[in-house]
């Protein structure tokens, strides 16, 4: 009998939720954390940075590990570090003579997790057999915004009802997730990524592909492109609808998460009708037009009017490189997802930072910083239009 590949997508559709959860939960604490143990606000955010700088790592070393123990063991390594790290966030603070040590190193044991999880999931979902993979991979990957969204207003609404001062209980709770998907991979089919009668190629071999790098371009623009406005996207909504800050961290971000989501899970239903270039080109074209309008408009309202477009024009970037690259490298196996992994974080960190840098050398100048930030959107739209004609490796 064919094994029944519906728990496996299951079980990739949740994986992403727990991501989501591992790069969402702690920044709503922390305000809690500067109050609770005396931290201040320069070295909670810091933790922002070791997470995503150790899931960075990770990307960069697991192309050397995972072939060796096997799919099925890293993903249950990850979903192991995920829960550990949350279930470690309230105790280890108050055991250690330095609560801010505590922190960091509960968000240093999740972002493993979270680590792996990012060069995992995709490629065990482009393994599973489909009718049309691309569609697949965009609502798998608009699972990382609905759990975006649910984590932002399910613990909003927990802090609401029983107080923020008993935010342990909430991450005990959301530890409980990874713990579910688990033992729903744990008994899961996962088919091999490198499909009977083809080579898995080497890193040389790799590197040695022009296309290759051409898709580690496209990733980079992809990250850079989303997270340029998502950084800032609070900030459009406490100025474009005057609202408090915490009302404007909950608005922009979600905004942005609810549109980004919209768009991969469109082209989720209804790939098989879409061109996916034509679709990434589309995308590329309403970024552009997203950011002149957060940049060059004189009304604040339509900045977050611009954001919202931005959200839903960078959805399916990520998702839709990975599906494209999947086609035209036949044997790129794991290195070539992790490397990609690699590549996206890279211009998620890269973006915010270089629309930051041209900011500050206008006068702190928003708007003029993202309006230089449409290079990333134009350098994407390019490299499809080069690649567009290519036949697979």
């Amino acid at each position: 009998m064919k094994p029944n590949y519906s728990r496996t997508i299951n079980a990739c559709f949740v994986g992403y939720v727990v991501q989501a959860i591992v790069n969402n939960f702690a920044p709503l604490l922390f305000l809690t954390f500067q109050s609770s143990y005396g931290i201040s606000l320069a070295k909670i955010t810091m933790l922002v940075t070791v997470n995503f700088g150790v899931q960075l790592l990770v990307d960069l070393l697991s192309a050397g590990f995972i072939d060796t123990i096997g799919y099925r063991a890293s993903i249950l390594i990850a979903h192991g570090f995920a829960a550990a790290g949350l279930l470690l966030l309230p105790v280890l603070p108050g055991l250690l003579p330095d609560p801010f040590v505590g922190l960091l190193a509960a968000v240093i044991i999740y972002a493993i997790g979270g680590g792996l999880l990012e060069v995992l999931v995709s490629p065990i979902m482009e393994s599973c057999p489909s009718d049309n993979k691309e569609k697949a991979m965009s609502l798998l990957h608009s699972f990382y915004c609905w759990g975006h969204v649910a984590v932002v207003l399910l613990s909003t609404l927990y802090f609401q009802v029983f107080g923020i001062q008993n935010w342990g209980i909430l991450a005990v709770l959301w530890a409980l997730v990874p713990i579910f998907n688990f033992f729903l991979f744990r008994g899961a089919p996962i088919a091999p990524l490198i499909q009977e009668g083809e080579t898995d190629l080497t890193l040389k071999e790799l590197f040695r592909t022009r296309i290759f790098w051409m898709f580690m371009l496209m990733m980079v623009c992809a990250g850079a492109s989303e997270q340029a406005v998502s950084q800032w996207a609070s900030t459009f909504a406490e100025v474009g609808l005057g609202v408090s800050k915490t009302v404007g961290d909950l608005a922009g971000p979600m905004l942005f998460a609810i549109m980004m989501g919209l768009s991969r899970a469109i082209f989720g239903k209804f790939g098989d009708k879409i061109n996916l270039k034509t679709f990434m080109l589309f995308s590329g074209g309403l970024c552009i037009a997203s950011y002149l309008l957060i940049s060059l408009s004189p009304w604040p309202v339509l900045g977050l009017i611009g954001c919202g477009l931005c959200g839903f024009s960078v959805g399916i970037m990520w998702p839709g490189t990975f599906s494209m690259a999947a086609a035209s490298i036949r044997g790129g196996g794991t290195a070539m997802f992790a490397f990609f992994a690699l590549a996206g974080d890279l211009g998620c960190s890269g973006g915010p930072t270089f629309v930051g840098f041209i900011s500050g050398a206008f006068q702190d100048s928003l708007q003029t910083g993202i309006l230089f930030a449409i290079v990333f959107p134009v350098l994407l739209i390019a490299t499809i239009l080069a690649n567009r004609n290519r036949k697979a490796a």
